[in-house]
């Protein structure tokens, strides 16, 4: 930090201190700091606890309590002139201690301050004024999972601004914010700069965090409807394998919302697919060359009127214009993840593949030579 000295055109740099060597203690200054000013960390907060020791069977006691203009708790922890190793550990135990917090349990601590601090007013008088006199019963304070971490300091060690950027990864809501004092001749100056996430990329590591959250959710998602689809898939193999196709004799169950039975000509398959809204069985066509695939799929659509007829069914032609596969199916509505709706399902898809076996099959060879 520099001192711009407008007659000479010259900065000079001020001299960086520690708390320690100026005398300042933690409780006693930082921590009232932030109290009298908590603007200082960048935006309105509303202090409702000091030194807050109100935990259920502990006596470990937080820093500042604070709500944000969201109503969400803002846990506040300071430390002088290095944040020690631990800091993350304790405001997250302080943070997930007030997220039980009711708002009539934000209203009494908030009132016990008050009280502490000489303000006559009520502590819903005061929410109400922080909040753009929004009338208390009307406010909703600490929901769900929107507590926040304001870690302040001097210093942070690497393994907390590691853990800090970590746990940002995993969305929770948490700032370090580096306190430095400068020294002007007799005059002391504060200066408070956020520095994980910094400003300026705060949106883009948010966005980070949120793409992060939903692929991790992805994926544990994905991992537990891979034994769900394999038991549906035994089911199904099953099924028809007790018909007189032969399509599924050597296929074995998998965990994708699939399965493939070739059909005897390279690239043209008979299909089960299943998700979560539909079940089907399908002619999927893809030898590898878009033109070719659209010229199969044309040459058994120019017999449509036939294979409706001959199939009793309502088959649906699918040219898929921006895939190079074509498909031909029959499909209905169906959950795979509701076993309830198994036997429906699996009756309908392996009535549809039969159908589809039975119609298209003799139909295949000619297809590909008037393709070639």
């Amino acid at each position: 930090m520099y001192r711009i000295d407008r007659a000479t055109n010259t900065i000079h740099a001020l001299k960086q201190m520690s708390f320690r060597d100026l005398g300042f203690r933690e409780r006693a200054h930082l921590q009232e700091w932030i109290a009298h000013q908590p603007m200082a960390l960048g935006e309105e907060l509303l202090i409702i606890a000091k030194e807050f020791a109100g935990f259920s069977d502990t006596n470990e006691r937080l820093d500042l309590l604070a709500l944000d203009k969201q109503g969400a708790l803002v846990v506040i922890e300071n430390k002088l002139d290095d944040t020690g190793r631990d800091v993350t550990w304790q405001a997250l135990k302080y943070a997930s201690y007030c997220s039980t917090f009711s708002k009539d349990d934000i209203r009494r601590v908030f009132q016990e301050h008050l009280s502490k601090c000489g303000d006559g007013r009520s502590a819903e008088e005061a929410l109400s004024a922080f909040f753009d006199d929004t009338d208390y019963a009307e406010l909703s304070l600490n929901k769900g999972v929107s507590q926040r971490i304001i870690l302040v300091a001097a210093n942070f060690r690497k393994e907390v601004t590691s853990t800090v950027l970590w746990l940002s990864n995993y969305r929770v809501r948490i700032q370090c914010f580096r306190a430095t004092p400068f020294a002007m001749g007799d005059e002391l100056i504060l200066n408070v700069e956020q520095i994980i996430p910094a400003r300026d990329t705060e949106e883009f590591i948010i966005s980070l965090a949120d793409k992060a959250k939903d692929e991790i959710e992805g994926i544990e998602t994905e991992a537990r409807r891979h034994p769900v689809r394999r038991r549906f898939w035994v089911e199904v193999i099953e099924k028809i394998n007790a018909s007189p196709s032969d399509l599924y004799r050597n296929i074995s169950p998998g965990k994708a919302s699939w399965i493939s039975a070739a059909s005897g000509m390279r690239g043209l398959a008979f299909n089960f697919a299943t998700t979560q809204t539909y079940c089907r069985a399908e002619l999927y066509i893809d030898r590898g060359d878009k033109a070719e695939n659209e010229a199969i799929f044309a040459h058994l659509l120019a017999q449509r009127d036939v294979i409706d007829a001959e199939s009793g069914s309502e088959i649906i032609w699918d040219m898929l214009e921006t895939k190079r596969a074509c498909r031909i199916k029959i499909e209905r509505p169906g959950d795979v993840f509701d076993p309830d709706q198994w036997p429906d399902m699996i009756q309908f898809m392996v009535g549809a593949m039969l159908t589809l076996e039975k119609t298209f099959r003799p139909r295949l060879a000619a297809a590909v030579a008037a393709s070639t």
